[in-house]
């Protein structure tokens, strides 16, 4: 029997994130995928004969928007040019595959963020690598990790190393997206106070 949580005072259920993890081959990846095609609940990851089922909760949903939404806003206040391009499925064929919470084309670049509820940001770096992402935020308990591809392995870095997003602090996005759990108004004032667009 299904058990469905909400928060007190609220109708809005809390869908706790699930996360399975299985051996299989590249055919059997795709198959899956083939399965899921329909589906925007469902997010689905490949790597060295392992694949990644990732079925996001409310929470999660969330906080990656709220990550987007500051980027985007950032971006558009400083009139850069950009390609959001999601949750589209990033390949490598017959290597790796990966869904991301939210990415990004901004300039010859690519940014993928991940929201992380439960251990994985290990695995979720050799995707990456395999598909040579250059950029890679970790949302993770209140805190945001950046990696930098840097030689062909990432790099733990305190500020985003892509040229347009470099003035963004981290702390205060973090910080932002926090606040954004009981108020997005006040989320993206205190964002947008803390990185005023210098004319």
């Amino acid at each position: 029997m299904a058990v469905i949580l909400k928060q007190p005072g609220s109708s809005v259920p809390l869908c706790p994130t699930q996360r399975i993890v299985t051996g299989g081959t590249w055919n059997h990846f795709q198959l899956l995928r083939q399965g899921f095609e329909n589906s925007r609940v469902v997010r689905l990851f490949y790597y060295d004969g392992t694949i990644e089922i990732i079925m996001p909760g409310r929470a999660h949903e969330l906080f990656k928007r709220l990550i987007g939404l500051m980027i985007e806003a950032f971006l558009l206040d400083r009139e850069i040019e950009f390609t959001p391009t999601g949750s589209m499925t990033q390949e490598l064929a017959e290597v790796a595959a990966a869904e991301a919470d939210e990415s990004y084309e901004i300039g010859d670049f690519r940014l993928s963020i991940e929201v992380t509820v439960t251990s994985g940001n290990s695995s979720k770096l050799k995707i990456y690598q395999a598909l040579e992402v250059n950029e890679v935020w970790f949302w993770e308990d209140g805190m945001i990790t950046m990696y930098h591809l840097v030689n062909g392995d990432y790099v733990k870095v305190d500020r985003s190393l892509i040229p347009e997003l470099v003035t963004i602090d981290r702390e205060v996005l973090a910080r932002c997206v926090l606040i954004g759990e009981t108020s997005r108004v006040q989320a993206m004032k205190a964002f947008r106070s803390a990185h005023p667009v210098l004319t």
